[in-house]
């Protein structure tokens, strides 16, 4: 077990209190020894919401240099912070300074979204006999839980212990009818840090009425940092034998494609923008997971950035893998530290169900039920050579 060094929370009437499992004095943190590691976590006041609710940010340290930070608005990833093979520690993921910024996201950065992530064709889909009609946000088609969806709401927040560091894990009430879906859903999001540069995120759901959910993490990455251009030089590889081919809206067509002989073959590494200029529009695609099997978690990608050594390892249970080269970003995002968002400054790879699965019966099913539970779990691990 990891010694944890349990960080103060400081709110606004100036009083101090810990994670929830501290008394009024903290405990001295363990006095490490070989394979002990500490993770640390920090409650600050971020700003308000426009009804005047505190906005939180949560952040978490641990003792090998890296830091993530979130907020409760949104369970939004605010930042990733991880050293590169010189032990020089940079952001890198795109984003914003200010609640304000984020406030006004409009391209998902580091955002959790639901009730379903990704596209469902036209705005709707047939469940127990009824149609249900949702916001159509995307075009014709419905994304990422419509007009307000998950990344666009407060969350409850706490912090907690877990088996191998710390983190905060974010629940929410989506009622019935939210964004046009049925029942009401139970949702929690825990992410967590471990001593040895594991980022997870574990998502779980209960309904008490049939619905369909697809929650997905949302982060935009740039190994090199985003204030140094784009990652068409960052070298992916994905552990994906075919991919979900689609329409000029991006709805898949129902066929499972092998990737072999097609610019979608990322099977042995190879630079984003190796490609890239075969992809109309750019990539912005899902990709079959190989050993898909309900609960097993596996290796899904690998992405490595040459000039900083850095390197990201995705794993998850899911069967398939969304990959966004950034196509629609254009420079008229302006990000952290004043940059420029200009096209493919970032990435997205987001483990999830395929897109549209509500209207694809042949697709791995994504109706929840009551008593049962959706669960997903991604797991980035950082490391640098």
């Amino acid at each position: 077990m990891p010694s944890i060094s349990r960080g103060w929370l400081f709110v606004t009437l100036g009083l101090c209190v810990c994670l929830a499992s501290c008394s009024k004095e903290p405990a001295p943190p363990a006095e490490p020894t070989e394979g002990d590691y500490e993770v640390n976590i920090d409650e600050t006041v971020y700003g308000k919401m426009p009804d005047g609710r505190d906005v939180h940010l949560y952040t978490m340290t641990n003792s090998a240099g890296m830091r993530v930070t979130l907020t409760d608005y949104g369970a939004t990833t605010v930042s990733v912070e991880v050293p590169d093979k010189d032990g020089n520690v940079a952001d890198v993921t795109l984003g914003y300074d200010t609640l304000e910024g984020w406030l006004g996201n409009t391209s998902y950065f580091g955002a959790t979204v639901g009730r379903y992530a990704n596209r469902i064709a036209k705005g709707t889909f047939e469940l127990g006999g009824k149609t249900y009609t949702l916001a159509t946000n995307d075009g014709e088609n419905h994304l990422h839980g419509g007009e307000k969806g998950f990344d666009k709401r407060m969350w409850d927040a706490e912090m907690v212990e877990t088996d191998d560091g710390a983190g905060v894990k974010f629940t929410r009430t989506s009622p019935d009818g939210e964004e046009g879906y049925p029942g009401t859903l139970q949702v929690t999001v825990l992410y967590s840090l471990s001593g040895t540069n594991a980022f997870k995120a574990e998502f779980t759901a209960t309904t008490d009425a049939p619905t369909v959910v697809n929650l997905a993490h949302h982060t935009y990455w740039n190994l090199r940092g985003p204030k140094n251009g784009d990652v068409l030089g960052h070298e992916l590889m994905l552990s994906a034998d075919a991919y979900t081919p689609v329409d000029a809206g991006l709805i898949p067509t129902g066929e499972l494609k092998a990737v072999e002989g097609t610019p979608m073959d990322f099977r042995k590494a190879k630079p984003i923008g190796q490609d890239i200029a075969k992809v109309e529009g750019g990539y912005d695609h899902n990709f079959v997971l190989n050993g898909y099997e309900p609960g097993t978690v596996r290796l899904a990608a690998r992405v490595a950035e040459p000039t900083t050594g850095r390197v990201m390892e995705i794993h998850t249970d899911q069967p398939g893998i969304q990959f966004y080269s950034g196509n629609f970003l254009d420079g008229s995002i302006t990000g952290k530290d004043g940059v420029k968002y200009e096209k493919h400054f970032g990435f997205c790879l987001e483990t999830q169900h395929y897109p549209d699965s509500p209207n694809q019966p042949d697709f791995p099913p994504v109706v929840l039920k009551p008593g049962e539970t959706y669960k997903h779990v991604m797991i980035h691990t950082f490391s640098a050579k």
